[in-house]
C-alpha cells in the first residue's frame, strides 16, 4: 500500500518534532490494527514490506531526522520510570526482549477479549543503538542479567522492585511472581528466537507464526494475570528488530566494502575512524544517551562471508527503534 503523499510531505518538509509525530501516528495506525489469525504471518510480512517507502525516504532525503530522534520520541525507559513512580500501591513491568510493533495486535486483541482494561497503548522509542544493554543501563541496571533472582540491589530507577530475568516457559514464570507490590520481569523471548531464526529462509514468516501462538496462549495470559493481581502492568520492549532478509543488498563495491569493514555483519559499531563520504549517507555517527555510536542507516545490507542475518537489530530503521508500550489493569 503506497504511503500517503501528505505524510511524505510532512516527513521531508516539517520541523523534526512534527515529522516524528506524524511518523509515530502512522506506525501505530498501521501496526496496531487487528490481524485475522489465519493471516498471521502473511499480514505481518505485508505490513513490514509496505513500510519500505517510508523507511527509504527517512534514510534518503530526510536522513537528518535521525539526529533528532531521541529529542522528539518519548523513550520506553523514561515511560517505565514515570509509570513506576506514579503507581506505588501496585506496579509491574513485563519486558519482552525484542518485541516489535509487529506483535502489537495480538496483545491488544487478547487483552480486550480476556477482559483487561487498556489504560495506555502507543509507540515508544528504544535507546540508540537499539540494543539490550543500553536499555538496561537507562533503567539503572548494569546489564540485563543484573535482574536475575532479584539480584539488582537498590541502585536502579525502579525503587522497591523485585526483579526476574529468564527464558523459562510462561507457566514456570508464573511461579516466580508473588504478591510483591512492585515486580519487574525481563523475559528473553522473542529476541532469543529471533536470533535462532536469523539464518537463510522465511524467518519473518516463521517468527510471525510463533509470536501469534505465544501471545494468544493461555499460558502467556496466566503470567499476565499473575502480574496484574493487585498491580497495574506495562508490557513493552527494549528494542524491535529489522527483517533484513527483505532488504536489498548494497551493490556499489566501495560502499559494500566500507560497510563490511566498519560493521562486519552487524547493525551498529563503535565509532569508526572511517567516515562514509556518500550523500545521502549509508551510516551515521550519532552521540546518544548511551555514548557515540556508528549505526547502519535504513534498510541496507551487504554480502558477507558468514551471510548477513535475516533478522537483526541495532541500526536505524523504524521497526528497530520503535516499540509497543501497553498498560493493562484487571
Amino acid at each position: 500500500m503506497p504511503i500517503a503523499a501528505d505524510l511524505l510531505t510532512q516527513v521531508t518538509t516539517a520541523p523534526p518534532q512534527e515529522a516524528w509525530q506524524a511518523i509515530t501516528a502512522y506506525l501505530w495506525e498501521q501496526f496496531s490494527a487487528p490481524i485475522a489469525p489465519a493471516a498471521a504471518d502473511a499480514e505481518v510480512v505485508r505490513r513490514d514490506k509496505d513500510l519500505n517507502e517510508l523507511d527509504n525516504v527517512i534514510s534518503g532525503s530526510a536522513w537528518e531526522l535521525w539526529s533528532h530522534f531521541e529529542a522528539c520520541i518519548p523513550k520506553a525507559s523514561d515511560s517505565l520510570v514515570s509509570f513506576w513512580g506514579s503507581n506505588p500501591d501496585g506496579r509491574a513491568i513485563l519486558i519482552l526482549d525484542g518485541l516489535s510493533l509487529r506483535e502489537t495486535p495480538w496483545l491488544l486483541t487478547e487483552a480486550e477479549r480476556r477482559g483487561y482494561k487498556i489504560r495506555d497503548a502507543g509507540c515508544r522509542g528504544s535507546e540508540l543503538p537499539a540494543e539490550t544493554t543500553p536499555f538496561a543501563k537507562s533503567l539503572g541496571f548494569s546489564q540485563r542479567s543484573a535482574l536475575d533472582n532479584n539480584g539488582a540491589g537498590a541502585a536502579h530507577k525502579l525503587k522497591g522492585a523485585t526483579t526476574a530475568n529468564c527464558d523459562l516457559n510462561w507457566l514456570d514464570c508464573v511461579n516466580l511472581v508473588g504478591s510483591q507490590t512492585g515486580f519487574a520481569f525481563w523475559h528473553h523471548w522473542p529476541d532469543a528466537r529471533m536470533h535462532d531464526l536469523s539464518g537463510p529462509g522465511a524467518s519473518l514468516h516463521k517468527l510471525a507464526k510463533e509470536t501469534y501462538q505465544k501471545l494468544t496462549s493461555d499460558d502467556f495470559w496466566a503470567l499476565v494475570e499473575r502480574l496484574t493481581t493487585g498491580r497495574r502492568l506495562v508490557i513493552t520492549s527494549d528494542h524491535g528488530y529489522a527483517a533484513c532478509g527483505h532488504f536489498h543488498d548494497i551493490v556499489d563495491k566501495d560502499q559494500s566494502g566500507y560497510m563490511k569493514t566498519v560493521f562486519k555483519s552487524g547493525r551498529s559499531a563503535d565509532p569508526s575512524s572511517k567516515d562514509g563520504s556518500w550523500v545521502p549517507p549509508i551510516d551515521m555517527k550519532l552521540t546518544t544517551a548511551s555514548g557515540t555510536h556508528q549505526l547502519v542507516l535504513g534498510r541496507r545490507k551487504w554480502k558477507s562471508a558468514a551471510g548477513y542475518p535475516t533478522l537483526q537489530h541495532g541500526g536505524l530503521s523504524l521497526l528497530e527503534v520503535f516499540v509497543p508500550y501497553i498498560e493493562l489493569a484487571r
